[in-house]
């Protein structure tokens, strides 16, 4: 029997195409299309005050910008989008379950600066005193989420008066679950905090694990207790600014990287920064043309720099002469003025820069600038930023203060920072290289690729006076005039030790070069270094002395 055909299917006859209903026709409801989207307007324009609002005129009259002005001025223009605007809080108690305003308490959202993604959150003075709620931590926790996910930068503005009390331990338990954001997106994502209002009490913690802390002067300010606390416990009286201000943190504490007045400067300077960075750590910084000629000599270095040892300069002098266009973003300027580092260009790439300063206590180390250096050689080493460093250190600061202090835990984590670095790094000794401090920065010894000295360069254990007193002592002592023997032994340890050729000759440096092509032969050493790969031991992490 032959098989049987299948049966064909009976093709369904075509529905009529449904068309959209019209503005004005109603959809199975009383409602309109209209009504709809006119509740939506209603209920997004019930989160965003009015320029004549009460809160508004009152944050203006202290000299701030709102939490959206503010994000205007950070993002490219038109480009922000805003997440979580119908979020509200959920405490039912002490009047706040009659107010309940769309978002909240804090912006959040995403856009472009000079058209790469960031993410961002601006806390809101204007409600409830931008007080962190579990709602708003919520949704500030989100955008660290996506910021980790999307790997973009991401941007704290602070403009807060803490935990929200009304809300009980919810509010601190969503400062925790930030803090774990900022940690785990620490070394993955740059995050950078402007404190352009009170941050106060366990919120400044968040600001402390970032990348980067901005104050508005005059307006930013961060402490974990106010003055009437202080003044309880220590009796002692001081102000806000005083105590918490940007000038303190920028010049005392070093909690603060940078100190700008106004608050539309200081979103400028943050975009700024942002073109110097790359967009998480699997990224190269941002390449530009910046048509400064990369085999430019600067002659007029020669004469930057004193040959007598004992006189002073400033090297942020030699750091202008050699990266492009003179254009240096220096990092914590204020701060442990001893040594400078910051970001710049050469030949178009980004480099970080590190420089001890004679200006100040002779380009010593000491405590501050062994933590702002250190912190800033591991930022670099994070998001794949070349390191170059001018040396001119005379050694670490001597003294009870430092020793009681811990100068030897905390000069440990500058050179644990460049030891660790596997970043290109490439050195240049202009004049001083002493004792630890020699080795401490970035040394052949602590896989520094590239080492050159300029020809006065002394590199040496000890200044020569305090090496000739040591192994000449009983000579000097037993000479018809001490004074003089000591003078004629100090002439020949300075001939025989004090120069570059005694460190070339044993490959502890790769050359001594014209002064005048330091500019050229760094760049150079950074094109051929460009893929460099380090291989570091299997390990969780290290144990730095912290």
């Amino acid at each position: 029997m032959a098989a049987r055909k299948p049966a064909a299917k009976k093709r369904a006859a075509k529905k009529p195409i449904a068309k959209a209903p019209a503005k004005t026709e109603t959809l199975g409801t009383s409602r309109t299309q209209d009504s709809y989207l006119d509740e939506l307007k209603r209920r997004k324009a019930e989160g965003i005050r009015s320029e004549d609002d009460p809160a508004v005129v009152r944050q203006h009259e202290r000299g701030k910008l709102t939490a959206r002005e503010r994000l205007d001025v950070l993002f490219d223009k038109g480009s922000f989008v805003e997440l979580d605007a119908l979020v509200t809080h959920r405490t039912t108690r002490f009047g706040l379950e009659n107010n309940r305003p769309p978002g909240d308490s804090v912006v959040t959202g995403y856009g472009t600066v000079e058209g790469r993604v960031v993410f961002a959150y601006s806390q809101d003075f204007t409600v409830f005193g931008g007080t962190v709620s579990e709602a708003a931590a919520e949704k500030i926790v989100k955008a660290q989420d996506l910021s980790l996910k999307v790997g973009a930068p991401i941007i704290a503005l602070n403009d807060s008066g803490g935990a929200r009390i009304q809300a009980g331990i919810t509010g601190l338990k969503g400062y925790g679950d930030i803090f774990l954001r900022n940690v785990l997106a620490s070394g993955v994502v740059p995050q950078i905090a402007v404190s352009a209002g009170p941050t106060a009490g366990g919120a400044v913690y968040s600001p402390a694990i970032m990348d980067f802390t901005y104050m508005v002067e005059g307006v930013g300010q961060m402490a974990i207790t106010g003055p009437d606390i202080v003044k309880s416990v220590t009796g002692e009286e001081i102000t806000m600014e005083e105590l918490g201000g940007a000038q303190t943190h920028a010049t005392k504490s070093g909690v603060a990287h940078f100190a700008v007045k106004g608050g539309e400067q200081t979103l400028n300077e943050v975009r700024s920064l942002l073109s110097f960075l790359p967009s998480n750590n699997m990224e190269d910084p941002p390449f530009l043309d910046t048509g400064d000629d990369p085999n430019r000599r600067s002659e007029e270095l020669s004469t930057v720099v004193p040959s007598d040892g004992m006189r002073p300069y400033d090297v942020r002098d030699v750091i202008r002469h050699i990266v492009d266009n003179g254009d240096f973003l220096e990092v914590q300027a204020l701060f442990a003025k001893n040594i400078v580092v910051g970001l710049a260009r050469m030949g178009g790439r980004v480099a970080g820069l590190v420089g001890n300063n004679p200006e100040t206590m002779a380009g010593s180390l000491d405590i501050d600038a062994s933590r702002k250096a250190a912190r800033f050689v591991r930022f670099c080493d994070c998001f794949n930023i070349p390191l170059v460093t001018l040396v001119d250190v005379t050694g670490y600061l001597p003294g009870t203060q430092q020793e009681y202090g811990g100068i030897i835990t905390h000069g440990a984590k500058l050179l644990y920072a460049y030891a660790e670095a596997t970043v290109p790094k490439v050195v240049v000794i202009l004049r001083k290289a002493h004792g630890g401090a020699y080795v401490a920065m970035s040394s052949k010894s602590l896989r520094a690729d590239v080492n050159m000295a300029w020809p006065g360069a002394e590199i040496a254990v000890m200044g020569s006076g305090g090496a000739v007193d040591l192994i000449h002592r009983r000579a000097i002592a037993g000479a018809d005039d001490p004074e003089a023997e000591r003078q004629k032994l100090l002439k020949e340890y300075e001939t025989e030790f004090y120069n570059p050729y005694q460190a070339a000759s044993l490959g502890f440096i790769d050359d001594v070069i014209d002064p005048a092509d330091t500019r050229r032969l760094i760049i150079r050493s950074l094109d051929m270094l460009q893929d460099k790969a380090d291989i570091t031991p299997p390990k969780k992490h290290g144990n730095i002395p912290l």
